[in-house]
């Protein structure tokens, strides 16, 4: 009974977690239906509004590196099962977001505005291609892991995981991080940017340079050289660009 209730709740963290990355992209994007986006919510003065976003990022960075990292998932599962340890820190990574969506306070000031409908379109086009990338990104590399499912299943049809394996399917050949890389134009790629949208979109681009740190200390330390040849061949968030020498 339990193998069937460690896939219900499996299942359930990720439905949760998949409104709250749809979520994501209509907050980025400011779409007008969504109740609060990065440019829709209560104004209060600059300098708090600056302060309070910038909590919220580094509390959804802090969250998402700590709970990533190999010693913390070690000590974490003696006390949550580890068929469900996964699936516990994407519905804590979505939680945080949702506490970023509820206080985020917008600074309206603009930065950046482009009037033309071709610039506005090819902005707009680049976002959506951006978040295709990081959802496209997440299934070469095993979907159903990252979020969780394939450990639920594993443990519900009594089967052990396979050991890791060093793969660079399709975009991987040509940088690093695609998922990552889609982040990046996801935020950047707007027609109309404001201050709040720049102190999204840069602190999460300083979250993910530092992630990327971490991140490939431990593939290093899971693939040893093959992962080292490969940051050496292949540029991290472009091609051919911060390759590792």
């Amino acid at each position: 009974m339990s193998r069937i209730i460690y896939m219900a709740v499996s299942l359930a963290i990720y439905g949760f977690f998949f409104a709250t990355f749809l979520y994501l992209i209509g907050f980025v994007g400011s779409v007008p239906l969504l109740p609060r986006t990065v440019d829709n919510g209560p104004l209060i003065a600059t300098l708090p509004a600056i302060v309070i976003d910038i909590a919220l990022i580094a509390a959804f960075g802090v969250q998402h590196s700590v709970m990533a990292r190999q010693g913390f998932k070690r000590a974490w599962t003696k006390i949550v099962p580890e068929p469900l340890e996964r699936s516990v820190y994407v519905l804590a990574a979505s939680l945080m977001l949702i506490l970023m969506f509820a206080f985020w306070h917008p600074i309206p000031a603009i930065i950046w505005a482009v009037d033309a409908p071709a610039g506005q379109y090819a902005l707009w086009g680049l976002s959506g291609a951006g978040w295709a990338l990081v959802l496209l990104s997440t299934f070469l590399i095993n979907h159903f892991e990252l979020f969780g499912l394939s450990q639920a299943m594993l443990h519900l049809m009594r089967k052990q995981p396979a050991p890791p394996k060093f793969r660079v399917p399709f975009l991987y050949r040509l940088v690093r991080h695609p998922l990552y890389s889609g982040f990046f134009l996801a935020l950047w790629a707007t027609p109309v940017m404001t201050a709040g949208h720049l102190l999204l979109a840069a602190g999460l681009s300083v979250y993910v340079l530092i992630a990327i740190r971490y991140e490939e200390r431990d593939l290093v330390a899971t693939f040893g050289s093959e992962y080292q040849d490969y940051r050496t061949k292949v540029g991290m968030l472009a091609p051919g660009i911060g390759r590792a020498r």
